[in-house]
């Protein structure tokens, strides 16, 4: 039997402009260079090029999947996986390449596609089906259920422009899931819906695959919604497939390889960061037990090691880190003001210092990390080094955290878990 998904060495490319000008306070200017020189020369230097840069958003990808499969389709932000989703629902086309599609196909991408904001939940539902190349009769047939499922029978006759996020997604999900399409593709704006939305929205893509046998791509953040629905996973990283097999063993890859975050650093003392009185040889992110780690789990302590040699006695050191966040936002900055050896001249020799990043403390993402060795009073920096290390925090939502069970977008650079109070007023 014929795949009912093929790729064959799909690739995306964008071009991409860069043009000086545009205003900048010359005080957001000044604030920029001094908490982050590095950064502003880097910025500085990108700005000053004109032209067009080549984007390749997917490369060489090639797949295929056979009727009934349901694949998680994972990797970090920008790794490409909403670019496949869109040349797989024939929104965009490839670059180079070629799919081969044998069925119909049932998208939901991105909140606010395929509705018309000012047609009626009804209108919707009926324009949605036609697009999907069903006949009135088929879809007045799925009607009740649609609306029963969505749960939206109230608005049923008003403009969806006028809905919340939540009830759009509902509703959109709805008719995706009962309009008969071979092949489902879902992407992460599932996490729009509540918690039990997300419940009944999982019971429904294992019933559609096991009783009618539909195929589903599903992207998610979600690792255990991707391990309870998924057999197989797809990896995307930086535009390429990195791997493609069970889903037990490529859930294990994701979590443990950081897939291109830096999760040690090492230097020869030749070339090491530093100078004659300390060099620093080697950093790294690790969980408690000093295993080094790119991801961690939400409510797991994160540890930070830099390990460097002290080439010259009697010199008094502190350590420090800087944390951003995947925005650019300085999370925060730490250095050394409890210990005791902060205040002892050092003798020659190898040293290691260790900071720990309580668990519930960051939100989930990924963080890049810069390390400092300085005297602090009077100031002298001997080590700088930014944006050494990254890691990514993710929240595998199993109720041990802030989010809970709540499946939603969560904003917010931490997390914490913090102690709630509740008391009846008696009369």
């Amino acid at each position: 039997m014929k795949p009912i998904i093929e790729v064959k060495n799909i690739s995306k490319k964008y071009n991409i402009s860069h043009q000086r000008g545009g205003y900048v306070a010359l005080r957001d200017t000044l604030t920029t260079m001094l908490r982050n020189p590095f950064r502003f020369a880097k910025q500085k230097i990108k700005n000053s090029v004109q032209g067009k840069e080549i984007f390749w958003a997917l490369k060489d990808i090639n797949f295929s999947v056979q009727k009934g499969e349901v694949i998680g389709i994972i990797g970090r932000n920008g790794a490409g996986k909403s670019t496949l989703l869109k040349i797989l629902s024939q929104i965009t086309p490839p670059t180079t390449g070629e799919i081969t599609l044998r069925g119909r196909v049932g998208s939901l991408l991105e909140v606010g596609t395929g509705f018309h904001p000012e047609l009626t939940g009804r209108e919707n539902i009926f324009l949605n089906g036609a697009i999907l190349g069903m006949k009135k009769k088929e879809i007045a047939e799925k009607f009740d259920e649609i609306v029963a499922f969505a749960d939206i029978d109230k608005f049923l006759d008003t403009p969806v422009k006028y809905y919340s996020s939540g009830m759009y997604v509902r509703l959109a999900f709805s008719v995706a899931a009962h309009m008969d399409p071979d092949i489902l593709i879902i992407d992460e704006v599932l996490a729009v819906g509540d918690a039990e939305f997300q419940k009944k929205c999982l019971g429904k893509m294992n019933e559609i695959t096991k009783k009618d046998g539909r195929t589903i791509l599903f992207v998610s953040h979600n690792m255990n919604a991707i391990e309870q629905l998924c057999k197989r996973v797809i990896i995307l990283n930086e535009g390429a497939l990195i791997f493609d097999g069970p889903s037990t063993k490529g859930l294990k890859l994701y979590a443990n390889k950081g897939l291109g975050l830096e999760q040690e650093k090492k230097w020869e003392i030749e070339n090491a960061p530093g100078n004659a009185v300390v060099k620093t040889l080697r950093t790294f992110t690790h969980d408690a037990h000093f295993a080094t780690s790119a991801t961690f789990d939400i409510t797991k302590e994160i540890g930070i090691t830099i390990e460097y040699q002290v080439l010259e006695k009697g010199h008094i050191f502190t350590h420090g880190i800087n944390l951003f966040n995947q925005d650019g936002t300085n999370v925060f900055n730490s250095h050394d003001v409890t210990s005791k050896q902060r205040l002892i001249q050092r003798e020659k020799g190898m040293y290691a210092s260790t900071v720990w990043i309580p668990g519930n403390t960051l939100s989930e993402g990924i963080f890049t990390v810069g390390i400092a060795l300085f005297k602090p009073t009077p100031f002298i920096l001997h080590i700088l080094q930014e944006n050494v290390l990254a890691f990514e925090v993710i929240d595998h939502v199993r109720g041990d955290s802030a989010r809970g069970t709540y499946h939603g977008g969560f904003p917010g650079i931490v997390r914490p878990l913090l102690t709630w109070e509740t008391k009846k007023y008696e009369k």
